[in-house]
């Protein structure tokens, strides 16, 4: 059956997708906050396309490293807080273009609480990547994305927070982060 049976059943050809590229997949925790109808996320402009998508704060999962402890440990990385009572939602494989390249992720997604309840009634909030570049999170209406007026990536994400069923939440589909 091979890839000819793969194609078929997501209804991807190989040679139609820029994403079915050689390369590494990354494999990156995500860590999900809400506060009342709201979520943080990290804001993003994509530099190709310009416009802003959302996406939970965290990274990537290092060798050995389990994804709650991950997922916990860039939260620390990023935004200098402490989280506790962090639970698995799901997985959901990501194919994307971002900033004119493409990717390919595994993202296991986390929910968890702040240890310092401070976090919830700070909006923006101000972090820091690896490399000094700022990370500016802001606590966005879960409306905003439900009515289009905004994007949360991965896709497949909003419906997994909302508690509906998604299948494979966008296994084999090809996405833009733009």
């Amino acid at each position: 059956m091979g890839d000819d049976y793969a194609d078929a059943v997501h209804g991807l050809s190989r040679s139609a997708s820029p994403l079915m590229t050689n390369g590494d997949i990354r494999v990156v925790a995500l860590c999900a906050f809400r506060r009342g109808g709201k979520l943080l996320v990290g804001e993003t402009r994509d530099r190709v396309g310009g416009d802003y998508f959302y996406r939970p704060l965290g990274g990537t999962v290092e060798f050995g490293e389990r994804g709650a402890v991950a997922a916990a440990r860039e939260i620390v990385e990023e935004l200098g807080a402490r989280v506790r009572n962090v639970r698995w939602l799901g997985t959901i494989e990501n194919l994307f273009v971002v900033h004119g390249r493409p990717g390919h992720e595994i993202v296991m997604v986390y929910e968890a609480d702040f240890v310092d309840d401070s976090m919830y009634r700070r909006n923006p909030i101000w972090g820091q990547e690896d490399d000094g570049s700022p990370i500016k999170a802001v606590w966005k209406a879960m409306d905003d994305f439900r009515g289009g007026g905004s994007r949360l990536v991965p896709d497949g994400l909003l419906s997994m927070l909302d508690g509906i069923s998604c299948g494979a939440c966008g296994q084999g589909r090809a996405q833009t982060e733009e």
